[in-house]
């Protein structure tokens, strides 16, 4: 099939199948004699699980680390475990922050309990004070690069 039947079948964009192509994820599909890219029902399968991982917010270098568990049916799945654990962690650790995020958001909210006009607004009078909330600092290398940035990078552990 040509990458838009691929498209299609997985309910993908087709610069996602090209950017998991660049990325490795999904072997590269042999050509046509008109040179268009020619997917099997392979390419579906693994487009499949790289869309639910993705959709378990998974980053892709533990999407890469179970697709070799993948490619390597007999290993050890004590591994694929491990891979679970820590994407459970790093999910712990980011709603405790979002509860915290909630608890600074409600307590600004509580700042403000009037409408009438004229009067100075609390809530942005506070947003322009620096002892607020102080972002937390975080080196680019610390976080990975997929939507949400949950996941703290661990040492050894590249992006």
């Amino acid at each position: 099939m040509k990458i838009g039947e691929l498209a299609v079948a997985t309910s993908t964009q087709i610069e996602t199948i090209r950017f998991y192509e660049r990325e490795g994820l999904i072997p590269a599909p042999g050509r046509s004699a008109g040179n268009y890219r020619q997917y099997e029902e392979s390419h579906v399968q693994r487009l499949i699980f790289i869309r639910r991982c993705r959709s378990l917010d998974m980053a892709l270098d533990e999407i890469r680390a179970l697709l070799r568990f993948i490619d390597r049916p007999g290993a050890d799945c004590g591994e694929v475990n491990q891979v679970l654990d820590d994407h459970i962690g790093h999910v712990a650790a980011r709603i405790q922050e979002l509860r915290q995020l909630e608890g600074e958001l409600q307590e600004l909210r509580s700042r403000c309990q009037s409408t009438n006009p004229g009067q100075p607004c609390e809530i942005l009078r506070e947003l322009n004070h620096p002892q607020g909330r102080e972002p937390t600092p975080r080196a680019a290398s610390d976080v990975h690069t997929h939507v949400g940035a949950v996941h703290r990078r661990k040492a050894g552990v590249n992006a």
